[in-house]
């Protein structure tokens, strides 16, 4: 009886929630936490992954385009624990959501590849911190994706600023970088014309 109700529960979980997806950030975490240094806020983070038969498109040949964007946030919450940017706004009640992302597929990648996604911060506001990730295959050392990824924070009404100081006391904001700038105008962009059409 105990066995049949367990398989119940676990089914039931399955339906309801994208399982798999709360273990994997659950296991990124704690491999960080257990085998990898804390990293200083501009140091890149790598974790690894292999495009299996749950990742693969349509043709069971390419990994789906919405698996890399799956991957990239399990390297976020990694990026995020390992440099102690997520705790020190943690600790304030507040939390990050992602807010846009710029992703530029370049090459697609095959099935069993086994590839990394490095993270790093490029830059801040007052209110965002913006990222670059990379999908790479390891075999070649491909860059397969690259994003920029803008990270809002929310529920906290101190700057960033702040933040980055409590964490790092010595960094010092980078300069905008035209690939960024001429992203987030294109946003700025989007932003006006569609407060035109109300």
């Amino acid at each position: 009886m105990f066995c049949y109700c367990s398989v119940a529960i676990v089914a039931i979980l399955y339906i309801l929630f994208d399982v798999n997806y709360f273990l994997r950030i659950a296991f990124t975490l704690a491999w960080g936490r257990l085998f990898q240094k804390r990293k200083k806020i501009f140091e890149e983070t790598t974790i690894h992954g292999i495009c299996t038969t749950q990742d693969v498109d349509l043709f069971f040949r390419n990994m789906n385009i919405a698996r890399y964007v799956r991957e990239l946030d399990f390297a976020r919450f990694h990026y995020y624990d390992r440099s102690g940017i997520f705790g020190a706004i943690s600790s304030k009640g507040g939390s990050v959501v992602q807010s846009a992302s710029s992703v530029r597929y370049r090459k697609a990648l095959g099935i069993f590849t086994p590839y990394k996604v490095t993270t790093k911060l490029i830059y801040w506001d007052e209110k965002n911190f913006y990222l670059e990730q990379q999908l790479i295959s390891l075999p070649d050392n491909f860059v397969r994706t690259v994003v920029l990824s803008k990270q809002s924070v929310t529920g906290i009404k101190i700057p960033i600023s702040e933040i980055i100081a409590k964490v790092e006391p010595e960094a010092r904001r980078p300069e905008l970088s035209k690939e960024l700038r001429l992203w987030l105008e294109s946003m700025e962009e989007s932003s006006q014309r569609l407060k035109k059409q109300k």
